[in-house]
């Protein structure tokens, strides 16, 4: 009886444990796993646990974090790898991860396949790149990583807090860059429960009312088709922000025939709590972009004698770009090695949105595609800024930024705990956007009287009236250096010279203003024939 059971609690509950843990992996590899000694005691049998407090051989320890017995070293073994496997691949990798771990008639799959097929989901896309990178990787050597990984902390950090749910997520970092995928769910999903959502809708939920239409009804073929057309009809007319049916049945057979174009259709505007879901991801980048000028650690890298000497004050600072839209998940790569990603048009256009920062001089910039999710309160803070086309994109779309600056703005100042930053996610509400003092903090610069000089010229320039347009933003841009100045917060009375005055207005211009000129008069300052804004 005494080694039935030792072979018990030493053998086979540690066993059945780890298996456990494998299980529960496969079916959720998103789930967090306990970690420390602490937690991990909900991982052992009590049985074990008693044990392995009776005393050792003295050989190990239970301060390497694997403790004394070999199977509790083997279950916190796989905890870690498990956890490391969640945390390197993400939401994208989790089916590789759960294909490959899942059970198959009683048995573990034998054979690792990595060329899972990927899933079409939607999503919010969000690059956030750090300014002046190339310069860091060639003064810092390794220590670049360093700084990337504190970036990354306070970006990170920022991302999971905002997210709506669980939603938000890092999903991988290209050197200066990285991407942030804030996940809606399963484009499938989405559309099953749109459908569903849409049948509640339009069913009739007065039987009264019911029963008298029955009885007055016309013989069921004619029925069928005098009241089929009416509904048609009636759901064309009412249909601005919900799918018909009978789109959504195209949508439904669409997928049965994997024919995701039609699915592709969909607009994200018609799903419920989408503007919530939007403006926390937007508030998840400007929150990590207060935090870049918060962070201590950050702050300290400005005074690193490497980036600084030669080439003037350095610090760090960060650029943002965000589309919305459909994308596939999956993995990327072979049995040698693969990267769990994100394909899609969307992803580029993040890209593209973050790189054209760099051309109109701010720190964030949203493709009409998320303005148009975010709601009303977010969209009156928000400055259209020009009308393009993209490469690799043949719609005309408007771009927007919320104004941002991080000079003249004393972040510190407003500094949170991560208790109540949590609470302050968790409890959002749309007045934030004109409540939050990190944000109120960053559009500082923004006046009213700026505003109205803008939105005059962006008019003109839409309707061809470039001259005027010209004029106009030129108005504005002045505005908006003179109320820099005034305020003070660049001006050192140390330092009066003319040259040092002309570098102040041009770090207080606004730089739409000055590309958006720019452009006109390097047009000769007409707008070409044929001009459509």
């Amino acid at each position: 009886n005494t080694l039935r059971l030792d072979a018990k609690e030493l053998v086979l509950g540690p066993l059945r444990n780890m298996l456990k843990i494998v299980a529960r992996y496969a079916k959720n590899p998103l789930a967090q796993t306990a970690t420390s000694s602490k937690d991990n005691q909900s991982i052992f049998s009590d049985s074990e646990s008693e044990a392995s407090t009776r005393g050792s051989d003295g050989e190990g320890s239970e301060d390497d974090g694997f403790g004394t017995y070999e199977t509790e070293q083997l279950i916190n073994a796989v905890t870690k790898i498990t956890d490391l496997l969640r945390k390197c691949w993400g939401v994208a990798g989790a089916d590789i991860i759960s294909t490959n771990l899942a059970s198959r008639e009683g048995a573990l799959a034998e054979v690792f396949n990595p060329t899972v097929p990927g899933k079409s989901v939607y999503a919010l896309f969000a690059f956030a790149a750090i300014n002046g990178f190339d310069h860091a990787l060639k003064c810092l050597g390794g220590d670049v990583m360093i700084l990337i990984n504190d970036v990354a902390r306070v970006l990170h950090d920022e991302v999971y807090r905002w997210g709506f749910g669980d939603s938000g997520e890092c999903n991988k970092n290209l050197g200066a860059a990285f991407l942030m995928v804030f996940r809606i769910g399963l484009v499938k999903e989405v559309i099953e429960k749109l459908e569903e959502a849409t049948k509640v809708v339009f069913s009739t939920s007065d039987p009264k009312k019911s029963a008298k239409k029955k009885s007055k009804a016309s013989p069921a073929h004619v029925r069928s088709t005098s009241d089929g057309n009416k509904m048609n009809s009636w759901l064309r007319a009412s249909n601005t922000r919900n799918l018909s049916l009978q789109s959504q049945s195209k949508i439904s057979n669409a997928f049965e025939d994997d024919g995701m174009p039609d699915a592709m259709q969909l607009s994200l505007q018609s799903l419920p709590g989408i503007s919530t879901f939007t403006d926390r991801a937007v508030i998840g980048m400007l929150k990590a972009f207060a935090g870049i000028h918060r962070d201590n650690k950050i702050r300290a890298w400005s005074r690193d004698f490497r980036l600084s000497a030669g080439v003037g004050a350095f610090e760090v600072n960060m650029i943002f770009g965000m589309d919305a839209g459909w994308a596939v998940e999956g993995a990327v790569g072979s049995e040698y090695k693969i990267d769990a990603t994100y394909l899609s048009p969307h992803v580029n256009m993040a890209s593209r949105m973050m790189s054209a920062c760099k051309h109109y001089g701010v720190t964030l910039l949203l493709s009409e595609s998320v303005q148009e999710l975010m709601s009303d309160s977010a969209k009156s803070k928000l400055r259209n800024v020009d009308r393009v086309t993209v490469k690799g994109s043949v719609r005309v779309q408007k771009i927007f930024t919320f104004d941002a600056r991080h000079k003249g703005a004393d972040f510190f100042l407003f500094s949170r705990s991560d208790d109540l930053a949590d609470i302050d996610a968790e409890q959002y509400v749309p007045s934030i956007w004109t409540s939050d003092q990190d944000l109120q903090a960053m559009r500082h610069h923004v006046t009213d009287d700026f505003e109205s000089e803008f939105n005059a010229g962006m008019k003109a320039y839409y309707a061809g009236d470039w001259p005027a347009a010209i004029r106009k933003l030129e108005s504005a841009n002045e505005i908006m250096v003179e109320a820099a100045l005034e305020e003070g917060y660049l001006h050192d009375e140390m330092d009066n010279t003319p040259d040092r005055k002309e570098l102040y207005r041009a770090e207080t211009a606004d730089g739409p203003c000055s590309y958006l000129v720019n452009f006109m008069k390097s047009k000769g300052g007409v707008a070409p024939e044929g001009w459509a804004g």
